[in-house]
């Protein structure tokens, strides 16, 4: 292959085996959905356990000498409060821009080795965050890339049924925490984590190991393989985030209503990259604010529609927008003034230059179901 050329997970003939219409995604050759198609997909992950390929994100391992060295070195990168983790705990946080901009958002965990901690990253921002964090180091705390790990997550209800028949002990992992177990005779490590507000597993493998394992899970009845436009579909019904729609480097955390992922020994302390314009909005509040949005009738809303209120005046942009299944019609997230944020409020869409009526709504648009 050319260097430009999409590079393949080392789960790529598995999908093409599977029938996958295969795209090209943040540089990779994704499936986008399988021959089942998008809405079953879709259906299957809500009620049953969705089999997803997420190896084109970025692994890698923070080490130090010490856990406190290392979690104080990301803390200068990140507005969490990393310190205090516990053994195998997870957090969700971003990396922000000296200016307070969302230069991707990520996940951090508390390994059980003493000063590692293990960090996910968006694909399409991977080669950045390594640079940018290696970068912010001090020079005795090192990044290490885990190019050779895939990265595959099984999410629905029936989820936890079907990895506890490989390792029952993954029923005691709770909810943003990880623990290290043989699955079918392969060591991974599984976070009870995901992106679709389902119940559900992140599981960490060697990549040559990969394909074993996921033939394995495959093979269990309630389980389905389901690709990308399934995934966007599940996650914006439960309000998640997506870097380079609801996140970019002119967002701060706060205007994304992720103010939840900054603990509050972090919005009083600071001492974080972006720090300043992040403390100056929790005192002065945002002129924008991201919510949730319900198109009137059938026709969707896509990203980039511009949102009006009642007068024409624009009030802002939609940055997702889509078909929600288990929604039952169209919804959109996105960002309008903060004055006309509120639930309830009345706003139209300009959708191929027609005035479409619709709210603003309370994220998620389907309660999410993560086992706390």
């Amino acid at each position: 292959m050319s260097d430009d050329a999409p590079k393949r997970t080392s789960l790529y003939d598995a999908h093409v085996a599977l029938g996958a219409r295969m795209v090209p995604f943040a540089g990779y050759d994704m499936p986008v959905q399988y021959p089942s198609g998008i809405l079953a997909e879709h259906g299957w992950t809500r009620e049953n356990a969705g089999l997803f390929d997420v190896s084109h994100m970025g692994q890698c391992l923070v080490k130090a000498s010490s856990f406190e060295a290392a979690a104080k070195a990301m803390e200068q990168l990140v507005p969490a409060d990393v310190l205090s983790l516990s053994p195998r705990q997870q957090r969700y946080s971003q990396l922000l821009g000296h200016d307070g901009g969302t230069l991707d958002d990520l996940m951090i965990t508390r390994q059980a080795e003493e000063g590692t901690l293990y960090v996910v990253v968006n694909a399409g921002r991977k080669e950045h965050d390594y640079g940018w964090i290696a970068e912010h180091l001090p020079p005795d705390v090192s990044l290490t890339r885990l190019d050779d790990h895939s990265l595959i997550a099984l999410q629905g209800p029936k989820a936890e049924e079907v990895l506890a028949k490989l390792a029952p002990a993954v029923k005691e992992i709770p909810f943003m925490h990880s623990a290290n177990v043989s699955l079918a005779g392969i060591g991974a490590q599984v976070s009870r984590s995901g992106y679709t507000g389902e119940d559900g597993f992140e599981i960490s493998v060697a990549s040559a190991d990969a394909p074993k394992l996921w033939d394995r899970l495959l093979t269990d009845p309630l389980v389905k393989p389901v690709g990308l436009g399934a995934r966007d579909s599940l996650r914006l019904e439960g309000g998640l985030c997506l870097y380079g729609h609801e996140l970019d480097e002119t967002i701060s955390p706060v205007e994304a209503d992720l103010l939840w992922s900054i603990q509050k020994r972090r919005r009083i302390e600071g001492g974080f990259i972006g720090a300043a314009r992040i403390q100056r909005e929790l005192t002065e509040g945002t002129a924008r604010k991201r919510v949730g949005i319900k198109p009137e009738g059938r026709a969707p809303a896509r990203d980039g529609t511009v949102v009006t209120d009642l007068s024409g005046r624009e009030i802002g942009k939609i940055t997702s927008g889509g078909f929600g299944p288990t929604a039952g019609g169209p919804i959109a997230m996105g960002y309008v003034e903060t004055a006309s944020s509120t639930p309830g409020t009345k706003v139209n869409l300009i959708v191929r230059g027609n005035a479409l009526p619709g709210d603003i709504v309370k994220l998620p648009f389907i309660p999410n179901r993560f086992k706390r």
